[in-house]
């Protein structure tokens, strides 16, 4: 991906990783939930110690009880290892099967606008709306791209200046304002179940 360095992990492996690779980037936002994001987006680098590829074939290819035991080695890939990585294989296989393995081709072929980049994401296994959302902000905020509409297309995560999702962290000052964000939409999701 074109001359993008991402901070997102603290680990400067990690993060290289991250900004080398579209697949591994897919994942580390796939497995950004019910942990701290720069747990999940250090996962892939993980997974590639571990198999000695992040491809989406190589891992497509894994015996899936494998791959779960693999997960779980500490420091665990992720705290819910047996449904992530069943998580990450469909991924893989999705993006080898219908991409040919090229994870970024997702957001490029065929010069796609923003609308159609968010359809497309939200096509992947285990990406919903608002992971859809983030991933869309983050590769328009941090990684280059050009898609007409963008923004638009991502919401709130995808406005100037707007500190709520991993798209927005460039440097540890910028992750304590999204953590603050995040706690802050908590509280505040809460508070309205407490009052509704």
């Amino acid at each position: 991906m074109d001359g993008m360095e991402l901070h997102i992990t603290g680990d400067p492996d990690a993060d290289k990783l991250l900004s080398e690779d579209a697949f591994a980037l897919l994942t580390g936002m796939l497995l950004d939930q019910q942990v701290t994001m720069e747990s999940a987006f250090a996962g892939p680098e993980k997974i590639k110690t571990r198999i000695g590829s992040m491809k989406p074939e190589a891992i497509a290819s894994q015996e899936p009880q494998a791959f779960v035991e693999m997960f779980k080695e500490r420091p665990a890939v992720h705290r819910f290892p047996g449904s992530m990585a069943a998580r990450v294989q469909a991924l893989a296989e999705t993006v080898q099967s219908e991409w040919d393995g090229d994870a970024a081709a997702i957001w490029t072929k065929g010069g796609p606008d923003g609308s159609e980049v968010l359809r497309r994401l939200k096509a992947l296994p285990g990406f919903g709306e608002q992971k859809a959302k983030i991933f869309l902000a983050l590769l328009g905020k941090q990684c280059g791209l050009q898609a007409p509409g963008w923004r638009e297309a991502a919401g709130h995560y995808g406005e100037e200046g707007a500190y709520l999702s991993v798209a927005d962290i460039v440097d540890p000052e910028s992750l304590v304002k999204v953590r603050a964000s995040k706690q802050a939409a908590k509280a505040a999701a809460k508070a309205a179940k407490a009052t509704g």
